[in-house]
């Protein structure tokens, strides 16, 4: 019986998955338009589309991956920029989730995806910093809606047929992409810790970051495979898989999650030391006396509805180089929000499923976790429940940070509030103690007992 129910359990993350492709490939088809009489920031670099061409009567420039026009401005500088990004999403035909009989997280896991791409940015700005870019990046294939959907449909009957035969279908083997010319070893080097980034974020048990091992931390706290996870939980859930890395490479870098919209000093300070008896590492193999911090602050700008007058503080945020972005979307939709121009967010969406990577092998396709196709969003259809990620490489970094940050987070009149604070000393000299389970997963709510739906943010 168990066995049959586990048949349903695949059966019904198949058809879960094709639906998904055919619901969001019309956002591949649609193509983004960016103005060019305003700049675009993304995460800290500001580019201008300008065309000093007087005559030219077209004020608006349109995204896509395969337009053969001509790149005005530095429109190439800002698609190799935004390609550069580690694109985390759905994927299917994973081996099955602990604890459940799901091989894909599509339907419920893009809140995760969101948390893992702000990660991977950290990790790039730790690893590679925040210039680089991806050779390749401008060599993508575009994203073609109707290719999606059809090859989508095909391996649907092509999974269906198997299993009424009771045949796993074999997974394509990945095509190697064309080497090139001999390259620098610097260039190589990179090339190499950006291959190890994405391989941690990899969907099977022995990922450090990947699925399989957030799903495991969330169980702790009584979510399973899934279940819906807010950007809150998110946050703590990073925290705990950084903490709990084993791969050396990881021992220079931990997660600081703010408690109640409060960043307390002397905690991110602590969190800068050293692991005991591990001695941290950057590019290079430099040995550092000190370790990286992700600083993540999750944060409600809003009641029900987002606050309009908080979108300057949001477009001041993303304008810092420090920052890695912000883990929100809108009700039922999580998205990993990177920049902005005028009154839209520019985000990286994580809905469409894509097949299932084997990050173990020396050489697999990088191509499926980069997006050529950038994609945007007005400010007032955010949800006001969001986690905001920054990069610390050291204490001197802190302080400067900390010091900018409470100068964009004076509160206007219209505002009142600020949308987070930085206070001195510990969380623990503020007797912030609470019950050892609520104090770990202080976002953590019943969502049934509160009447929310499975799609809502978690309130804060």
């Amino acid at each position: 019986m168990e066995k049959g129910n586990d048949e349903v359990e695949k059966l019904k993350s198949k058809f879960v998955s094709a639906w998904h492709n055919v619901k969001y490939s019309w956002a591949l088809k649609s193509k983004t338009s960016f103005s060019r009489n305003s700049p675009v920031f993304l995460l800290g670099k500001c580019y201008h589309f300008k065309v000093d061409d007087e005559e030219s009567p077209t004020e608006d420039c349109s995204f896509q991956s395969n337009d053969d026009g001509i790149l005005m401005g530095n429109v190439e500088a800002f698609r190799k920029d935004f390609a550069s990004r580690v694109w985390l999403t759905y994927r299917e035909d994973f081996p099955a989730l602990f604890g459940s009989a799901l091989t894909s997280d599509c339907g419920w896991g893009c809140t995760l995806r969101a948390g893992q791409m702000m990660l991977a940015q950290g990790l790039i700005s730790h690893f590679l910093g925040r210039d680089w870019t991806w050779s390749e990046a401008l060599s993508l294939q575009p994203l073609d809606a109707e290719t999606w959907t059809s090859t989508a449909a095909r391996k649907l009957v092509a999974s269906l047929e198997a299993s009424l035969q009771g045949d796993r279908p074999m997974a394509p083997q990945p095509v190697p992409p064309a080497q090139g010319g001999a390259e620098e070893a610097d260039t190589h080097l990179r090339e190499v810790y950006h291959r190890t980034v994405v391989s941690w974020f990899g969907d099977g048990p022995s990922a450090q970051l990947g699925m399989h091992r957030l799903v495991e931390l969330g169980r702790t706290s009584g979510k399973r495979a899934g279940d819906w996870y807010g950007p809150g939980v998110v946050a703590h859930i990073l925290r705990k898989a950084l903490e709990e890395a084993t791969d050396p490479g990881l021992a220079g870098i931990s997660v600081y999650v703010a408690q109640d919209c409060t960043v307390y000093s002397g905690d991110v300070i602590d969190s800068h030391a050293p692991r005991p008896g591990v001695p941290p590492e950057l590019a290079g193999g430099v040995p550092m006396d000190t370790r990286a911090v992700i600083i993540l602050i999750p944060i409600r700008l809003g009641g029900e509805k987002i606050n309009p007058d908080y979108f300057n503080f949001v477009k001041g945020i993303l304008s810092l180089d420090y920052c890695i972005g912000i883990i929100g979307g809108k009700p039922k939709q999580a998205y990993y929000f990177v920049g902005f121009q005028d009154d839209s967010l520019i985000y990286m969406d994580p809905h469409y499923c894509q097949a299932f990577v084997d990050v173990s092998t020396s050489d697999f396709p990088l191509q499926s976790y980069h997006c050529p196709s950038p994609k945007k969003m007005p400010f007032n259809k955010m949800d006001p429940s969001c986690t905001i990620g920054f990069y610390s490489r050291s204490v001197e970094d802190y302080n400067r940070i900390s010091s900018e940050l409470s100068k964009i987070l004076k509160p206007s009149a219209k505002e009142k509030y600020p949308a987070f604070t930085f206070v001195s000393g510990h969380g623990r000299d503020y007797e912030l103690l609470r019950p050892a389970e609520k104090k770990e997963w202080p976002f953590i709510r019943d969502t049934r007992r509160l009447g929310a739906t499975a799609g809502d943010f978690v309130l804060l």
